[in-house]
């Protein structure tokens, strides 16, 4: 059966942020994801993690100013330099927490820009992200998303995604499989995942409309539980989702798998 991992940057959020990892605990996870460790000094963090008895299993490289709407700089041809320093920084966090995997936001395509020039420097800044965490110990993920609620994000289908893992010619390149994000975009979830098992190293769960918890929406997710089963999925699956009412509320769907 996978693992399941709270994100934090959307699960437990009345609390401050490292609180969060004992609530993630104490409601049964053993695992933690999230958006970004760049705010707080790794050992922070790394204590957090250690009390409260939880695998750090997946963040983002740094993905260029989040607040005032940006949504990674893999893709723009001007930042290659500040992505290659974020890759740096990303292995020394990681490395300190024990994440054994980062994700990768492509960004949002500029308009004027040249196709080409995108698919161009994003595999390049893949391509040097993948060699860089491979010598770290660390893989690499890149992420398909939905452009309703990010329009114009560059990286938004399976296929996509998977043509760029190949252009790399890395062998340290996997997909993060978002359901949410995919059921918008393209949907045949269940189909998709196994045809591409073999390049999935994580998956993210909300069900849809509202980017809620499983249950909530159109998504059958005991059906596509029973399905990680039966194709031997084992990896983690990251709940990414926002609570309809609390975060404790709506963890009625989890109580079947909860691993503590």
């Amino acid at each position: 059966m996978p693992k399941f991992a709270a994100n934090l940057s959307m699960l437990f959020t009345e609390l401050p942020f490292l609180d969060r990892f004992k609530a993630a605990a104490e409601a049964g996870f053993v695992g933690v994801e999230y958006l970004f460790p760049y705010d707080f000094q790794k050992e922070q963090v790394a204590e957090s993690l250690q009390v409260a008895g939880l695998t750090q299993v997946l963040h983002n490289l740094p993905a260029g100013d989040w607040n005032n709407g940006q949504r990674g700089i893999a893709c723009l041809p001007e930042r290659v330099q500040e992505f290659r320093d974020g890759v740096g920084k990303a292995i020394d966090y990681a490395g300190a927490l024990g994440c054994k995997q980062v994700n990768c936001l492509a960004g949002i395509a500029p308009a004027g820009v040249d196709p080409d020039q995108l698919r161009e420097t994003f595999v390049e800044n893949v391509r040097f992200a993948a060699d860089r965490l491979k010598e770290a110990g660390i893989t690499l993920l890149i992420e398909p998303v939905n452009t309703l609620d990010i329009p114009g994000f560059y990286l938004n289908r399976t296929t996509q995604a998977l043509s760029i893992i190949e252009e790399t010619g890395s062998d340290n390149v996997f997909l993060q499989y978002d359901i949410y994000h995919m059921q918008i975009m393209e949907g045949d979830l269940a189909r998709t995942i196994e045809r591409n098992l073999s390049k999935i190293r994580h998956i993210q769960l909300a069900d849809n409309p509202g980017r809620n918890e499983p249950g909530s929406g159109e998504i059958n997710y005991g059906f596509l539980f029973e399905h990680f089963d039966r194709i031997s999925y084992d990896g983690w699956i990251g709940c990414e989702y926002k609570p309809l009412t609390t975060s404790s509320e709506g963890l009625g769907w989890f109580a079947p798998y909860r691993s503590r």
